[in-house]
């Protein structure tokens, strides 16, 4: 493929500027150069520009086990309407990639049908049961990380063994922390709209107590660790503890726990997440760790479930909500617009930061292949998700004004996404 993208803001080495970009062959050419017989894309906007492919550690692809919900194809498909060209695949899958044989099932979808890098998980114990370790140094090679995602393993003595087997194969341990001891049969968060809506809360003491217990094996290890979707003030101020000790961790929040606080909620499926929507104070908190690089990444949590599995309120619906194809939009139209973050900031927390401690993305310069997506960000839209690429379509975003729209998402040189007005 031949194509030169025309009269665009361009994000390089931590900046932008005004130009072109040529692609030839799959790859990134150079900038501001000529190409003979190129396509021409001509955005022609002072609004559009191009990023590299966003990185997401953090998206449930369902399959193998779960198609009805969303299978790789939908949801690579979603990923790259949201300018995700990677993503790191949850483990929640049946089988659970515990062994090479239940991997290799994955990897065989992975490669038949995803149109965006995918990265599998491995679990950290077999079957996600938290008792026994999965095959850790069989899968190493092959996956991101390590996680039980959508379960804290509640062992310390087997988080411990987990961490210092991952330490020795140079892996991450990727946790989803969360005490069961605590978790007292709620459905969202501690607070006031649970006491005024007579419905069982979940305190905050769920997530951050195990965040504390791994912080400590991770130092007594020294293994490389990261929390998933962070949602507390406590667990912020915990990690930020930990680094200044030169602890080796990292934390992701999701866009959800930025934009909105329980004072928000509906009684609705789609405000349904584990963990759940927080405080006030706690939205605050994440937003300050963004600020202050306590918080390195965003992730989508992308979660999709059937629409029958969303629709019985707060109480009744399950845990997850879809994020890949509005996690830039909401985040650019709330934080930047408003002058929270700048638009370099948020590049960095969408790409940069989880393509360095995880080890993929593609940068965008002359040579690397053409992995990128370009956003225009002027005009306003209502998010619909009928619109959406995903099976999924509960989202506590919809009928909310947002700017930012993906144009076109090229992965490895292929068009992944192209939106019908180009």
């Amino acid at each position: 493929m031949r194509l030169l993208l025309k009269n665009v803001h361009i994000y390089n080495n931590g900046v932008f500027r005004r130009g072109s970009v040529a692609i030839d062959g799959g790859s990134i050419l150079g900038f501001d150069c000529a190409l003979e017989g190129a396509a021409v894309l001509d955005f022609g906007f002072s609004t559009c520009y191009v990023f590299p492919g966003f990185a997401d550690v953090h998206v449930h692809l369902r399959e193998p086990g779960f198609s009805y919900k969303e299978t790789i194809l939908t949801g690579t498909k979603a990923a790259a309407r949201g300018g995700f060209a990677h993503v790191g695949a949850m483990p929640n899958v049946n089988p659970a990639p515990d062994r090479p044989a239940h991997l290799q099932l994955q990897a065989d979808l992975i490669a038949k049908q995803a149109v965006v890098n995918v990265y599998p998980y491995g679990t950290i114990t077999a079957g996600q049961e938290g008792k026994s370790l999965s095959e850790m140094e069989a899968i190493a090679p092959y996956v991101l990380a390590f996680s039980d995602d959508g379960k804290g393993v509640q062992s310390a003595k087997c988080m411990e063994a987990a961490m210092a087997k991952a330490k020795s194969l140079g892996k991450i341990i990727a946790a989803h922390c969360e005490d069961n001891r605590f978790l007292n049969g709620g459905c969202i968060h501690d607070g006031a709209y649970a006491r005024q809506n007579n419905l069982r809360g979940i305190p905050s003491q769920s997530e951050w107590r195990q965040v504390r217990r791994d912080l400590q094996l991770a130092e007594k290890t020294g293994c490389a660790y990261h929390v998933c979707h962070v949602s507390c003030k406590e667990s912020v101020e915990l990690i930020r503890q930990a680094k200044q000790k030169g602890i080796d961790v990292t934390c992701e929040t999701a866009p959800h726990y930025l934009i909105f606080d329980d004072s928000m909620l509906e009684n609705h499926g789609r405000f349904k997440m584990n963990p759940p929507i927080r405080s006030r104070a706690d939205r605050k908190a994440l937003i300050d760790g963004l600020l202050d690089g306590t918080i390195e990444m965003i992730a989508t949590d992308h979660a999709p479930h059937a629409p029958l599995e969303k629709n019985s309120g707060l109480a009744g619906s399950a845990n997850g909500i879809v994020g890949l194809e509005t996690a830039f939009p909401v985040l650019y139209t709330e934080l930047v617009r408003t002058g929270v973050l700048t638009l370099e900031k948020l590049v960095s927390l969408l790409y940069e930061n989880p393509a360095k401690r995880f080890g993929i993305g593609t940068p965008l310069a002359a040579g690397q292949p053409a992995t990128l997506t370009v956003f225009e960000v002027d005009t306003p839209y209502l998010v619909d998700p009928d619109e959406f690429q995903s099976m999924g379509k509960s989202t506590p975003f919809e009928g909310m004004q947002v700017y930012g729209r993906c144009l076109l998402t090229l992965c490895n040189g292929k068009i992944a996404w192209k939106e019908r007005l180009l």
